[in-house]
């Protein structure tokens, strides 16, 4: 299959990097902190902000305390952090601008999460505070102009800040990463990838051609 676009976005755990150990542990301790449910709390963690899983797993506790004190606790471990198989050879195939990480963390955890596994954090990225409210998918369309590489994710922030940018007209086509939701949905994908190995791409151009094998 091969896809063409002009650039890419990237969302960053579970698809740069593997942090699903520090996600896990963090929200854990959260969990026992306030004698909440920790599996409930881990299913709706993973790709929501950090305040958004504090409204949804505990509306009662002090937002603002809680979403400081994860944060520390995220900034503060780097234990099992891992990069995402191929993405460091993938990337080295990008020349500077053509890429960047729209993601939903911060930008100081996403740097540390990046640079923690050797990779680099681009200029032009856009961290979770940017983000608007709305929640909607990028379209899938042949006509695309960039492709957005992601996992599944519910009320996704990172999703959402270039659908709501001043390039909203410009369509995506979504590359979709089985790494933390190998289940899950992917309706609206136009590949699901369990890493980057099987990805390349060469410039056609003022284009790229990406071919997944």
């Amino acid at each position: 299959m091969q896809l063409q676009c002009s650039a890419f976005l990237f969302d960053l755990d579970g698809v740069l990097v593997d942090s699903r150990e520090v996600v896990e542990r963090t929200c854990r301790r959260w969990a026992a902190r306030h004698q909440l449910d920790p599996e409930k709390v881990l299913r709706i963690a993973h790709g929501r902000r950090t305040r958004d899983t504090v409204k949804a797993a505990a509306p009662h506790l002090d937002l603002a305390r809680e979403v400081a004190w994860l944060d520390s606790a995220e900034l503060a471990d780097v234990e099992g952090l891992r990069e995402v198989p191929g993405v460091r050879q993938f990337l080295a195939t990008l020349p500077a601008g053509s890429w960047a990480v729209v993601t939903s963390c911060g930008r100081e955890l996403a740097t540390l999460r990046l640079t923690s596994v050797g990779l680099r954090y681009p200029r032009s990225s856009s961290p979770a505070r940017t983000c608007p409210r709305e929640n909607r998918r990028p379209t899938d369309t042949s006509s695309a102009r960039s492709v957005w590489v992601t996992m599944p994710q519910r009320a996704s922030c990172s999703r959402t800040h270039h659908r709501a940018s001043p390039q909203a007209g410009r369509r995506r086509r979504v590359i979709a990463l089985s790494t933390t939701h190998p289940g899950a949905d992917f309706t609206g994908a136009a590949a699901i990838i369990p890493d980057f190995t099987g990805l390349r791409v060469r410039r056609n151009r003022d284009a790229f051609v990406v071919t997944i094998e």
